[in-house]
């Protein structure tokens, strides 16, 4: 039986930790032992689980990144406990996903993997592992990580560092560390991401491109009324934005911009946000904190007329295939990966800030509708879990034939 153990900073939770969680469940069905190495949390899994660290430790690291500015170079207890269980259970695969969360040293890591020389898969979730410090650059388009970081103008952002700034030390630490292996396989969630990819140093590596998938018997359509009677909805056209954390590049201000030019006709529900970000909403806008409850999301998806993603910089965009897998279009900026996304019977892609753009694509959708079974269809053919992560399951058995 061969051995998968992935590492993620979390497990069964939030979207990463979701898609190492159904990697895992699909290995195990396949014949294989799923090991997964976490950080933050007390996850269920089917997967046996390795924990990472403390809270200690993960303040600690926290704490080194906001004065240092050396994220992913603290935590070295940890890290140095992790490869000796690794070492011990020796997994014939080793896949990595986010290592950057305040939990794990990279450089000690690395060191071991290449010394321990067996195939290791790294799935990109954003562009941490090619920069000096931030880990999304689009929306301020900026392109020093192409050959160099250095006077990080994202110094403030995740990871925050509030004095120093090493995103040049940083940028040539990550490449010394991340160009080691000499059997490492870069495994993009999108095109645009792949693209970029190329013209990192990580482009050493041997690329390819598997697209994230969703439960599509999770996310399927309900004709539920409930939140539309419980949050006083009846009557109105519904636009949904769903984001693990709200922020500027997530557009939140745009949200609040287009609730201002449109009528009284229109909801704007909001899914993830903190209390405070709730408080500070206007008038004709709903918002809600953040629910790890899939069928509740999934409810809300298929309630809504159009899912909104009015992201600045998206990997991928998984909030909009979760719409699709439920029935309903979508609009996204044309920015990064999220037009990928969209199909011409499935949604329609927007410039980014334009909101006399936004507001006449939406009265066009809630005035002729797309059709829901376009949405499903487009879900069940490009994002379906099982069909999507057993690309991976693939890859694994193809390295462990040529191993």
């Amino acid at each position: 039986m061969p051995t998968l153990l992935q590492i993620n900073f979390r497990c069964n939770s939030g979207s990463t930790g979701k898609i190492a969680e159904q990697i895992g469940s699909l290995a195990i069905e396949r014949g294989w032992r799923s090991v997964i190495a976490y950080a933050r949390g007390n996850p269920k899994s089917q997967s046996e689980l390795i924990k990472i660290g403390s809270y200690c430790s993960v303040f600690w690291h926290g704490l080194e990144t906001r004065i240092f500015d050396n994220h992913g170079l603290a935590s070295r207890v940890a890290t140095k406990k992790l490869v000796i269980q690794i070492d011990e259970l020796k997994p014939d695969i080793i896949h990595l996903h986010n290592i950057h969360g305040y939990y794990l040293n990279y450089k000690i890591l690395f060191d071991f993997l290449k010394k321990y020389n067996r195939p290791v898969i790294w799935t990109l979730h954003d562009c941490w592992p090619m920069t000096g410090h931030c880990s999304h650059f689009a929306a301020v388009k900026c392109y020093k990580w192409q050959t160099q970081c250095f006077d990080c103008s994202l110094k403030k952002d995740y990871p925050k560092s509030y004095l120093l700034d090493r995103s040049k030390k940083n940028f040539f630490d990550k490449k010394n560390s991340f160009t080691i292996l000499n059997n490492l396989h870069i495994v993009s969630v999108s095109n645009w991401l792949n693209e970029i990819v190329k013209k990192s140093y990580l482009n050493c590596a041997n690329l390819h491109i598997i697209h994230n998938g969703v439960d599509i018997d999770v996310f399927k359509p309900y004709k539920s009324t409930e939140l539309r009677v419980k949050y006083n909805l009846i009557g109105k056209n519904i636009l949904l934005g769903v984001a693990s954390v709200w922020g500027k590049w997530k557009g939140l201000d745009d949200y609040v911009e287009l609730r201002k030019h449109l009528n009284d006709n229109y909801a704007i529900v909001l899914i993830g946000l903190s209390e405070l970000q709730i408080e500070s909403l206007p008038k004709g806008m709903i918002g809600i904190r953040r629910t790890e409850n899939q069928t509740q999301l999934a409810q809300w998806y298929s309630l809504a007329d159009i899912v909104l993603n009015l992201s600045y910089q998206e990997t991928f965009g998984l909030t909009t295939v979760e719409g699709f897998a439920c029935g309903t279009p979508s609009i996204v900026y044309n920015v990064t990966a999220s037009p990928e996304l969209i199909s011409d019977d499935t949604g329609v892609v927007v410039e980014p800030n334009n909101i006399l753009q936004l507001v006449k694509a939406i009265n066009k959708l809630c005035s002729n509708p797309l059709k829901s079974s376009d949405c499903r269809k487009r879900a069940e053919l490009l994002y379906d879990k099982n069909i999507a992560f057993q690309k991976y399951l693939d890859l694994y058995e193809s390295l462990l034939i040529n191993k």
